[in-house]
This record gives C-alpha cells, structure tokens and sequence, in this order.
C-alpha cells in the first residue's frame, strides 16, 4: 500500500510540472518546437523524471494537455497544482520549469510573463526566488543551482542505503543514522528534524522506486569526483561500524563503486580510512 500511495504521489507531482510547461508553453496562444524541445530537455535534466521511458512520457504530455483542455478556467488548474504540489520546493520547481518553456524563445512575450506573474502569486514564490531562477536559466544553468538542493541530503541516501542493505530499515537503525550523520562535520548545519527528513524520503524513495532508480538519481545528483568519493567515504563508514561489512552491505558498496566509476584501488584506500 505504501509503495502504490508514493508512486500515486510521484506520478501526481510529475503530472502537475509537465502541466506547468505546457501552460507557459501554451500562453501565446502557440506551441513553438523550441518550446516543446525546451520541456523534454528540461524533464530531462530532473531527477524526479529519471527511469520515466519515452513512452511514458509521451503520454504524460498527452494525459496533461487533456486535463488542461476539459479544464473550465485557470483558476482551477492553479488550485490542481497547488493540491498535487503541496510542498515549496516542487511549487518553487514547477515555476522554474515553466519559466525555462516561457524563455525559450530568448523572450517571454507579454501572455507569457503575466502567465509567471499569475504562477508566482498561486504558488507563493517570492520576488528574490523569481530573480534567482530567471538568473539561472538566462545564463543557462541546471534548476538544481535555483533551488539549492542541497548535497546533504544524497550523502544521506547513499548511507541509508547501506543500512538498508538487508531490505530493511527499523526505527533504531534511523535512529543511529541520524546520530551518526548528524555528528560528521559534513552536515555540521543540518538540524536534527532536517537530519529525519533526509533519512526518512530517503527510505521513501528506495520503497516507491527501487534500487536501480535510486542508483541513477544518486550518479545524476553526485557529479563531481569530489563528491563521489566523499559519498562512498560515508557509505563505507556505515558498512564498517559493526565490523566487517555484511554480504548485502559489500553488494551495495560494489554497486556504489560502479556507479561512482571508482577505481579499485582508490576504494581500497577509502576502506582503509573507513
């Protein structure tokens, strides 16, 4: 049950940005093929699409489109988004999405900014958000640098999913999870409250999308050499605090390393610092 609730909930959020592109791409009263090209690149680049297949895309687009035609006014499409994306960052995300379509063309027509000015009154996006936002995708950056998501929370994932190697997570392994992360200099500014966050729509995400799907957020997320390392650093802190990593644990790390490209003999010596 809690499986289909989170996929219900992923498909929801995920229904509700592609509606917000298609609005802006919609606003002038034409759909230009930059602007079309613009909304797959930018479903593209989310991790909240990844393992979502051309197929299913398509008919996420179309499904979209549909709702928004038997819609009877805006205002009922904004109350939609604003029930399907209930939190500030996916609201804050559906606005930059919406923006990218909206400047595609290098200038917003006037539809097209009264269109943003409307997003950002429904979904409470502030004047300095709008600003960051626009600012990236003016100068071609990755949403991700708008929204500043925060790095912390994928070092959490990777460790959650090493304790959760068996298939399991109980409340006292969450529990020393956040006491451990929470105690390592890297998260120094994470809270304790945002410390179970982290663990718990990590645990979330490994229930509704699998180890595979997770595997490819983490390698879309981590992408620097840096972070890698520092990221399986962690996951091998977590494997070796009982003493010799589980058989489950080591498949996890040998997992990590593929999907980190680590070489053997850097993952050694991290063993050995582990």
């Amino acid at each position: 049950m809690a499986r289909e609730q989170a996929m219900k909930a992923r498909n929801d959020r995920n229904g509700a940005l592609v509606e917000a592109m298609l609005l802006a791409a919609m606003a002038d009263g034409r759909v230009s093929q930059r602007e079309m090209q613009t909304l797959l690149s930018r479903v593209l680049e989310r991790p909240e699409f990844e393992g979502t297949r051309p197929d299913e895309l398509n008919a996420l687009v179309e499904s979209s489109a549909a709702r928004l035609s038997e819609a009877k006014n805006l205002e009922d499409v904004l109350a939609s988004l604003r029930r399907r994306l209930p939190d500030h960052k996916n609201r804050m995300l559906a606005f930059g999405l919406a923006a990218a379509v909206a400047l595609a063309d290098q200038r917003a027509t006037r539809d097209e900014l009264g269109l943003l000015k409307t997003f950002q009154a429904a979904l409470g996006i502030s004047e300095d958000e709008v600003a960051q936002i626009i600012d990236v995708i003016e100068n071609g950056g990755s949403l991700a640098e708008a929204l500043g998501e925060p790095l912390e929370r994928l070092f959490a994932e990777v460790m959650v999913l090493v304790s959760a190697a068996d298939g399991k997570l109980q409340e006292a392994e969450a529990r020393a999870l956040v006491e451990s992360f929470a105690a390592d200099p890297l998260f120094e500014n994470v809270s304790p409250e945002r410390a179970q966050s982290f663990v718990s729509e990590s645990v979330a995400a490994l229930a509704a999308e699998g180890l595979p799907q997770r595997l490819q957020v983490l390698a879309h997320g981590l992408t620097t050499h840096a972070q890698r390392t520092k990221a399986f650093r962690l996951a091998t802190k977590i494997a070796h605090a009982g003493g010799s990593p589980s058989h489950p644990e080591q498949r996890i790390l040998d997992m990590l390393q593929a999907t980190f490209g680590l070489a053997d003999d850097e993952v050694a010596r991290l063993g050995r610092e582990g």
